[in-house]
Parts: structure tokens; sequence; C-alpha cells
């Protein structure tokens, strides 16, 4: 890799070449490393499980005959593309920038997040098909109810259980991406337990109509599921920043570092998502133009401290300052 493209990954340096040519390789902060690791591995974990529990879940629809229970089957299938994503997002967001893309790969997230939405509305279209057909037949019968309601209560139970755990290691490392990956598991798992119900419903007692109904109501968690993931990533791709609050956050954190020293003014603040979990930023301040570089350059690594002092995802942050000319001292003023 050529090294001019090199940026430091970590929250706590200066995003450049130069900073990550003078840090040795082993001062990298253990903690983040390890949460990263952590995260990787259970997102890997994610995937596998609900990949398993969908296909299980349709085949005992085949056998049983079940519209929710194949339902919840494609849903668990179309959960497994979310969490694939989240756990190549991790992998990119480690990833340095190079020659040909120099702030990085993390919007790749956000693209493949795009096309896993576009096909889960596709998916829920499918089952919202099928279960309006099987909702307008007059007697639908479910073979094996028994096996087909203890795989669905084993698929909810795994599922909330490790959206527990997700939810844990997010919370200890602070991953956003991880974080919402969790809450797609508890999704998950309340749409096993609405298919539990609507077969224990449709069997036990004779409202057969409840097994495509719970396929419509699963079709409907699918749609809200995409509808998340594509605002999101569409209005990441397109570089759309949806949270006004903090960059009135850190125009007050400026305000508040240098009220009582240099008069530092905030001309503007521009933030730009670049990932599910990445935020870049550019900060012009305006200083006294008569000020000498060194003074310059510590006021503006002074700026940045003190943004991930208060904001610590923000991934990069450029200062640029603005020279403005300095107020005439009273000797000045009486020689004019």
């Amino acid at each position: 890799m050529d090294e001019r493209y090199a940026v430091d990954t970590t929250e706590g340096g200066s995003l450049t070449a130069f900073e990550l040519q003078k840090k040795p390789a082993e001062s990298s902060p253990i903690p983040v490393s390890e949460g990263i690791k952590c995260a990787q591995n259970i997102a890997k974990i994610s995937v596998i499980t609900l990949a398993s529990i969908g296909i299980v879940e349709l085949l005992v629809g085949q056998i049983s005959g079940s519209v929710v229970a194949t339902a919840d089957g494609i849903d668990s299938l179309s959960d497994t593309m979310i969490s694939f994503i989240v756990f190549m997002g991790l992998v990119i967001a480690g990833r340095p920038a190079d020659r040909k893309f120099h702030f990085g790969y993390y919007k790749v997230e956000s693209f493949a997040a795009l096309i896993a939405a576009i096909g889960m509305i596709v998916i829920g279209s499918i089952i919202l098909y099928q279960s309006c057909g099987s909702l307008l037949q007059n007697r639908h019968e479910i073979h094996q109810p028994l096996l087909t309601m203890v795989v669905l209560a084993a698929a909810s139970v795994i599922s909330l259980y490790r959206a527990l755990q997700m939810r844990n290691i997010a919370n200890r490392h602070n991953l956003l991406s991880l974080r919402t990956d969790a809450k797609n598991s508890i999704k998950d798992g309340s749409a096993s337990v609405v298919a539990f119900l609507s077969v224990l419903i449709a069997t036990q007692l004779g409202f057969s109509q409840m097994d495509a109904i719970g396929g419509i109501i699963i079709a409907g968690y699918i749609f809200s599921v995409a509808y998340v993931s594509l605002k999101q990533s569409s209005l990441i791709l397109v570089d759309s920043w949806q949270n006004p609050k903090v960059t009135d956050l850190i125009g007050q954190t400026i305000e508040d570092k240098f009220k009582k020293k240099d008069q530092v003014k905030v001309r503007s603040i521009l933030l730009r998502p670049a990932g599910m979990m990445i935020v870049f930023a550019a900060v012009h301040i305006e200083v006294d133009g008569n000020k000498r570089l060194a003074d310059v350059e510590l006021v503006t690594s002074e700026v940045e401290m003190a943004i991930r002092s208060k904001i610590p995802y923000i991934k990069k942050i450029s200062v640029i300052p603005h020279s403005i000319p300095s107020l005439p001292t009273l000797s000045e003023s009486t020689s004019i």
C-alpha cells in the first residue's frame, strides 16, 4: 500500500500519514482491537445461526404446509443478509485507505445495505402474495403442528438470546452497527413468536386463516426493516447528514474550550457520513492572522482533541484555519 494514503483508524490520533509513520505498530489501542474482533466473532456466529434457523424453518414449512413457518424462514434468511452486511462492515472498517479509495472503503457497507434492502422488498412482496392467496382459500390444513411449533419456539429463543449477546457487546465497545444488528435479531425473534402463536391459534382453536395472517404480519416486519435500511443507506450514499444536534455540540465544544483563551471563532462545520457508524468532519475556524504557524497548528490540534473527547465516533476530523485581522491595540488606535 502506498503510504501517502495511509490513515490511522484509531480514535485517539490524527488521521494523517505523517502520524502513522511516527507511531510504532504496537501502539494501537488494545481495547478497541479486541472489541472489533469480538464483534466480528459474534456477527459471524449470527450469520451462521440465522442461516441455519432459516433453512430449518423453510424445510418445516414445506413439510407442514404452514405459510407462516415458510414466511418466518424467509425472514430469517433476509436477516442473515443484514448480519452479513454488519460483519463485512466491521471487516471493511479496519481496511486502510489506498490509492483508489482515498477516504477508505466505509461506503461499501452502505451500498451493500442498499442492495440487501431492495432484495428484502422483493422477498416481502413474495411472502405477502403467498399469504394473501392462502387467506382467500376456504380451508388450509397444517400438517405436523407440534413439530412446527417446537421449531418456531426454539427459533425465537435462540434469536432473542443472540440479540442480548450482541447488545451487551455493542454497549461494552460502543459499536453502532452491532447494536443495529441486535435490534434486527430482536425483530427476528419477535417474528418467530408471531409465527408460533399463529400456528397455535390455527391448529388448536380451529381458526385456520391465522396461519396466513401471521405470514402477512411477518411480511410487514420485512418491509419495515427494508424501509429503515433503504433510507439510511441512501442518505449515507448521498452524503446527507440528519442529526443537526451533533453540529451544535461541536460548535459549543469549541466555544467552551477557547472561551478564556485565544480568540477562536467557528466559521462552519461540515459533517459527512462515510458509513453506518463512520463520520468525517471538516471544521472551519477563524484565528488571529498574526499568529505564528506553530501556534496555529497548536490551536487546530486542541480543537481536534476537544471534539474527540466529546464525540469519539467521528473517525476523521479536518480543522481548517482561516486568518482574521487582529484587533488594534490602544497605542495603534491613537497613532492612527
